[in-house]
Protein backbone atom coordinates (compact mmCIF):
# COMPACT_ATOMS: atom_id res chain seq x y z
CA UNK A 1 0.00 0.00 0.00
CA UNK A 2 1.32 3.37 -0.60
CA UNK A 3 2.24 6.08 2.11
CA UNK A 4 0.86 9.51 1.62
CA UNK A 5 3.35 11.23 0.30
CA UNK A 6 3.54 8.20 -2.54
CA UNK A 7 0.18 9.31 -3.28
CA UNK A 8 0.84 12.81 -3.26
CA UNK A 9 3.95 12.96 -5.88
CA UNK A 10 1.70 10.58 -8.28
CA UNK A 11 -1.02 13.41 -7.76
CA UNK A 12 1.18 15.76 -8.52
CA UNK A 13 2.56 13.78 -11.42
CA UNK A 14 -0.68 13.53 -13.13
CA UNK A 15 -1.42 17.28 -12.54
CA UNK A 16 1.87 17.99 -14.32
CA UNK A 17 0.54 15.56 -17.19
CA UNK A 18 -2.29 17.87 -17.62
CA UNK A 19 -0.90 21.09 -17.34
CA UNK A 20 1.71 20.02 -20.34
CA UNK A 21 -1.35 18.68 -21.94
CA UNK A 22 -3.43 22.02 -22.16
CA UNK A 23 -0.14 23.70 -22.99
CA UNK A 24 0.67 21.91 -26.21
CA UNK A 25 -3.25 22.27 -26.88
CA UNK A 26 -3.48 25.87 -26.01
CA UNK A 27 -0.17 28.05 -27.45
CA UNK A 28 -1.74 31.15 -25.85
CA UNK A 29 -1.66 29.19 -22.30
CA UNK A 30 1.38 27.59 -22.70
CA UNK A 31 3.96 29.50 -20.62
CA UNK A 32 1.79 29.43 -17.72
CA UNK A 33 0.94 25.72 -17.85
CA UNK A 34 4.34 24.63 -18.24
CA UNK A 35 5.34 26.83 -15.26
CA UNK A 36 2.50 24.72 -13.45
CA UNK A 37 3.66 21.76 -14.67
CA UNK A 38 7.50 22.72 -13.71
CA UNK A 39 6.27 23.65 -10.08
CA UNK A 40 4.37 20.10 -9.65
CA UNK A 41 7.45 17.94 -11.11
CA UNK A 42 9.50 20.20 -8.35
CA UNK A 43 7.08 19.59 -5.68
CA UNK A 44 6.55 15.70 -6.28
CA UNK A 45 10.12 14.82 -6.39
CA UNK A 46 10.53 17.30 -2.93
CA UNK A 47 7.86 14.82 -1.74
CA UNK A 48 9.65 11.50 -3.21
CA UNK A 49 12.86 12.37 -1.60
CA UNK A 50 12.05 14.06 1.70
CA UNK A 51 8.54 14.14 2.73
CA UNK A 52 9.04 16.52 5.95
CA UNK A 53 11.86 18.65 4.55
CA UNK A 54 11.64 22.78 4.31
CA UNK A 55 12.86 24.10 0.53
CA UNK A 56 15.41 25.60 1.22
CA UNK A 57 16.09 27.55 -2.13
CA UNK A 58 12.60 29.26 -1.72
CA UNK A 59 13.65 32.13 -3.81
CA UNK A 60 13.44 29.39 -6.71
CA UNK A 61 10.03 28.30 -5.67
CA UNK A 62 6.92 30.02 -7.92
CA UNK A 63 5.29 31.95 -6.12
CA UNK A 64 1.54 31.74 -5.80
CA UNK A 65 0.87 34.61 -8.53
CA UNK A 66 2.94 32.54 -10.97
CA UNK A 67 0.69 29.32 -10.36
CA UNK A 68 -3.01 29.36 -11.34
Amino acid sequence: MANNAELAAKLLRAASNFFRAVGEQNPELQEQMLTNADACDMIAERVEVDPLGVPSDIENLPTPDQLN
